[in-house]
Formats: structure tokens, sequence, C-alpha cells
């Protein structure tokens, strides 16, 4: 089988390869994509140099798998030439997930909206990844009526520029370097045309994609803050039926890919430190809403660069083998 990784040498191409690596994927052979500027480097998978190569038309010719993580411009361009080659495409950017011919896939969540046809297959957003794992075993067992959610994102979400930024000002102790700076700071995603940011309105959106609830009740803020390691979500949630706070974490615990850390008598709580490098989500703080009926809180921590991205693009890649889809 042969795998390709399209943008290397981001955070998150860099985090895929790691991540292929990590979990062992069955692949033959590596071939890794990037701009001009990052062609003829060297990254190593598995004590092997591997070289990295410039994306033309014919890069996919005998590449079974791409991973997209090159940005939404390149994706457009690039994934339709990959799809017509027969590769199946995960990609990581925007630029496809509102397709409506694109299943937009978190395996533990709607592995069935994969299937052999559609090539090109998106990766969500990262902070409606780690949400739509922790909300799914709830919405399928109390039918959820209303979320509400508040992001503390890390500026990695931001890729390698965020990071660069953050850096910099730390650094050069220059704060006023940026209208909003980051370091020492909270600032917002870019604005959308209805005052939502577009961070927020991917939650809202992807969401309803995923779960097949188009009427799925979403308030959500999004953040970033100076950190690295984890994005972080507070929320409260309303739902249909009754559920007690011992069903509930049991119900959370038992679903694949959750992990609830709730142990506050000894102040055992998820954290993005704590789950850096992590590929699971983390849940904690759940706690009854006593304001409003069949309600609770719940604080969600991620690795945004692993489970909001590469880990989550391999897993991806894990059910089209067991699928059938790629052997």
């Amino acid at each position: 089988m042969v795998v390709a990784v399209v943008g290397a040498t981001g955070l998150v191409g860099r985090k895929m390869i790691q991540v292929l690596e990590e979990r062992n994927f069955p692949l033959t052979e590596l071939r890794l994509f990037a701009s001009e500027r990052s062609k003829g480097k060297l990254i190593n998978y598995k004590n092997q140099d591997i070289e990295v190569e410039v994306l033309d038309e014919n890069s996919f010719l005998g590449v079974n798998v791409a991973l997209f993580s090159s940005g939404s411009d390149s994706s457009k361009v690039f994934a339709p030439i990959a799809a017509k080659s027969n590769c199946f495409v995960i990609d990581n950017s925007s630029a496809w997930r509102m397709d409506k011919s694109v299943p937009l896939v978190v395996p533990e969540v709607n592995p069935h909206h994969l299937n052999n046809e559609s090539k090109i297959i998106a990766n969500p957003n990262c902070s409606t990844i780690q949400l739509m794992v922790a909300l799914k075993p709830i919405h399928t067992k109390y039918k959820i009526k209303r979320v509400i959610c508040s992001t503390y994102q890390s500026i990695t979400g931001a890729g390698q520029s965020g990071l660069d930024k953050l850096n910099a000002e730390l650094n050069d102790n220059d704060l006023n370097s940026d209208t909003h700076r980051i370091a020492f700071n909270t600032m917002f995603h870019q604005f959308d045309d209805n005052s939502f940011t577009v961070e927020e309105n991917k939650m809202i959106n992807e969401s309803k994609k995923i779960l097949d609830d188009p009427n799925f009740n979403m308030a959500v803020t999004c953040v970033r803050l100076p950190i690295i390691g984890g994005h972080a979500e507070s929320v409260n949630f309303t739902t249909e039926l009754p559920f007690d706070l011992d069903t509930l974490k049991n119900e959370l615990n038992n679903f694949d890919g959750l992990e609830v850390l709730d142990d506050i008598k000894n102040n055992n709580y998820p954290t993005p430190s704590i789950v850096n490098d992590k590929d699971g989500v983390f849940v904690g703080r759940l706690r009854i809403d006593e304001t409003e009926v069949n309600s609770a809180y719940m604080w969600i921590v991620s690795d945004n660069l692993r489970k909001g991205a590469a880990t989550n693009a391999v897993q991806i890649a894990e059910k089209l083998l067991e699928k059938g889809f790629i052997s």
C-alpha cells in the first residue's frame, strides 16, 4: 500500500507521519509532498529518510491513500486529481467539509458515512471532533436538545504560523506587535459575515452534518489562548430524557475514544498539558445543572494536533481498511 502525506513539513503533516509510525499503519511506501520551498528536505520515518517532493498532476498515480494538510486552496486543486487516480483523500482543511457529496467523519461517531464511491473524505474541525466524541453517547441515549459550548483553544490550532506568532511575541517581548496579540492575551478567530467567527460557524454546521441532525441546537463561542498542547471546551447540555450522573459517567467511559478524569477530591481533571501527545478525548467536571431540567456540565480536552487532526485522519484510513475499501 502506498500512502502520501501532503503538507508533510507543517505541524499537522509532521504529526500525521508520527501517528502513521506509532500506529504501524500497514503501508509499503510513504511519499511526502510539500511546497516548492521544502523540496528536497528529508523527513525520517521508521529510521528511513524520505525526500520531500513537490505536487504535480501525476503525483497520485499508484497512491492508495493521501492524507492532506496543506490548506484549502491546495486541497481544492489536488484532491480531485488524486480522486481521479482512484486514491482516497482524507483532507484536514475546510475545503470539502460542507460539500454534500463528501463524508465528514469522526470514526467513533459516524463511520457509516464512509463508502467506496466518495474518494474525498473530510476531517472535521479540531474542536468539532472532540465535542462530537463526547456528545455522541449522550445524544444516542438521551437525545440532546441544546448545547452551549465555549472553547479554550491552543494557538497551535492556527498551525505553524500561530506558533511562530506566539514565540515571536514571547522572545521579542514586543507585546504591541499586533493589534490582537496572543502572548499573555486571548483572541478570537477570523470573523465571518454573520458576526460569528469562522470557527464558530464550522462547529455549528459540522456538528449537524456529522450527527445527521439538521435541527441540532448549539450555541458556541470560540477563543484562542497562548497555550500549546490541546483544546479545552466548557459544555452545558440539556437532554429530552432524564439521566443520573453515575450512569452518564459510565456511558462516557465505555464509549470508544473517551476517558473520564473526574476525581475532584484528588484534584484530578483533564488539562491541555495532561492530554498533550495523547490520542483520546478526556472528560471531567461532570456535574448536574440545577437551573434546568435534564441538564449538566462537562469539561472536554483533547490534543488538537492528534485527535483533532492527525490521529483522526489516520483512524479514517484504518476504517477504510477495516471496511475493505482499500487493501
